[in-house]
């Protein structure tokens, strides 16, 4: 059993639907220019995933690709992208063209065990609907002592003040106490938290058993 709340895989198809339709009406609003104060916050973000040149990183909800620039000057071996909507991985693919894009849920990412070293939930955390499944799944798929980041550049508040907007529900990002025990269950453990009115940072270590070391990434001096 685990703090997170059971939803019927009925009710998961058809958020991630509406979620996947509207993203695909609206992907340029996540294209550059950004909000002023933005782009400084997502290299603070993108740094507390301690990324060493020669990892494996995986954006979650990634969308057009906004972390993709910074995650790439750390000299990752390799950039793997998720999200549920097509247009976005497609605005994606021409911003990026060395990412590898995956379309799906993350619960049903089918990466090998222990072949990530760095995990970016930036501003999706709240649109997860199986948040088991997906910790489930992010644990496997994470590196022994690999790092978790969930995060937001404009804060909690700012996802507050879409839910009257948007056609799906999102979750509020949870305060410390709830996320060590949302997340113990699952073998992370947290080691950075940082919730301020424009910025929302959680870093968790997987502290899983398994072969998967973090560090021993596919090496790609090309990117």
């Amino acid at each position: 059993m685990t703090p997170f709340k059971t939803v019927s895989e009925e009710e998961i198809q058809r958020i991630n639907r509406l979620q996947q339709n509207s993203f695909d009406k609206i992907y340029k609003l996540f294209e550059p220019p950004l909000p002023e104060g933005v782009p400084e916050r997502l290299e603070k973000i993108v740094a507390h995933g301690k990324i060493t040149r020669g990892d494996t990183v995986l954006d979650v909800g990634s969308g057009t690709g906004i972390l993709i620039p910074i995650i790439k000057k750390y000299r990752p071996g390799c950039i793997h992208a998720c999200d549920l909507s097509r247009t976005m991985l497609e605005q994606l693919s021409k911003n990026c063209p060395y990412v590898k894009t995956i379309m799906a849920d993350v619960r049903g990412l089918t990466l090998p065990e222990g072949s990530i070293d760095e995990a970016f939930l930036n501003a999706c955390y709240p649109n997860i609907v199986d948040k088991a499944g997906t910790f489930s799944n992010l644990r496997r798929i994470i590196k022994a002592n690999g790092r978790l980041v969930i995060s937001h550049p404009l804060g909690k508040s700012f996802i507050l003040s879409l839910r009257e907007s948007l056609p799906f529900p999102l979750d509020e990002f949870p305060k410390k106490t709830e996320a060590v025990a949302l997340l113990k269950p699952f073998g992370f453990e947290i080691e950075t938290f940082i919730d301020e009115p424009e910025l929302y940072i959680l870093v968790a270590v997987n502290k899983r058993s398994g072969s998967g070391i973090k560090g021993q990434g596919t090496k790609n001096d090309d990117q």
